[in-house]
């Protein structure tokens, strides 16, 4: 199955009411895991590389080409994405490289300059056939436009879509990043709102923390991609620990990377398969 574009991806799961998962890369282990459980699933799966693992393994090229590599050698359409990058540069880096969409986080600016600084990379994307994701208010940890008390406006989420040209918007509806508790609670009506407000995908940021029924409810309410990280750190890293108490002896990282690898690929099966029933 060759690489596929996330565009494609996404069409075809808003065009039939259902979502797309789309799981952060740490390292060549996730992605590897990722592959495997959509491969098992058999859905399609977008895998994402956020400016902060770039930073932790210093570069984009290594993990980026890597992930092409294993989408372009999946069974089934796995698209790779380019996850809140604050950077221009490293938007034009990606597009280079052949990712097939971004999202561009100018968050921090004034609404003036944040819809200014978007529609560039929009231009810059859309010319290469790159797909762009937005973000309309403050994204990054608690606090962020994904503490639980803010909500993304649904005629500003029209004009900002209005104004920059954005492919598809993530918004804040009641969840929040780096959960370790999956006890969000999601608006579902303001979901269903800005569903009808804009005519792009919705994304869902700090999926996580929201319990699986939940999840389900915010696709059928009009939640398109559905973004996840630290759930499938938690699987990982209980992975490590157990095999780690289990062999405290134990010094060769294959040997306990191989049962996180398993545990983070049994993850993804399960919520691909709960975002896009069959």
């Amino acid at each position: 199955m060759p690489l596929t574009p996330t565009h494609e991806i996404a069409r075809r799961a808003r065009a039939a009411g259902a979502g797309v998962g789309a799981f952060n890369v740490l390292q060549l282990e996730h992605a590897q895991a990722i592959v495997a459980g959509a491969e098992r699933a058999d859905r399609p799966v977008v895998l994402q590389i956020s400016e902060n693992t770039v930073r932790y393994h210093g570069a984009l090229e290594p993990v980026a080409l890597a992930c092409l590599a294993l989408a372009r050698a999946a069974e089934v359409p796995v698209a790779v994405h380019l996850d809140h990058a604050e950077s221009p540069g490293l938007v034009h880096e990606a597009v280079g490289l052949g990712l097939g969409s971004v999202m561009f986080d100018a968050s921090k600016l004034p609404y003036a300059e944040n819809t200014a600084a978007t529609r560039d990379v929009v231009d810059h994307c859309h010319r290469h056939g790159v797909w762009v994701e937005g973000e309309l208010g403050e994204v990054g940890g608690k606090g962020g436009a994904h503490d639980p008390g803010v909500r993304t406006d649904p005629g500003e989420a029209r004009a900002f879509v209005d104004a920059t040209g954005v492919d598809a918007l993530a918004v804040a509806v009641g969840s929040v990043h780096q959960m370790v508790t999956r006890d969000a609670v999601l608006d579902l009506d303001l979901i269903a709102r800005l569903r009808t407000a804009v005519d792009v995908p919705l994304v869902l940021h700090g999926s996580s923390g929201v319990p699986d029924a939940l999840l389900a409810l915010a696709v059928a309410a009009g939640m398109t991609k559905v973004n996840v990280s630290t759930h499938l750190n938690k699987a990982f890293t209980r992975a490590v620990r157990d095999h780690l108490t289990a062999h405290p002896a134990e010094v060769d990282p294959r040997r306990y990377l191989t049962p996180a690898r398993s545990a983070v690929a049994g993850e993804v099966t399960h919520l691909l398969a709960l975002l896009a029933p069959r």
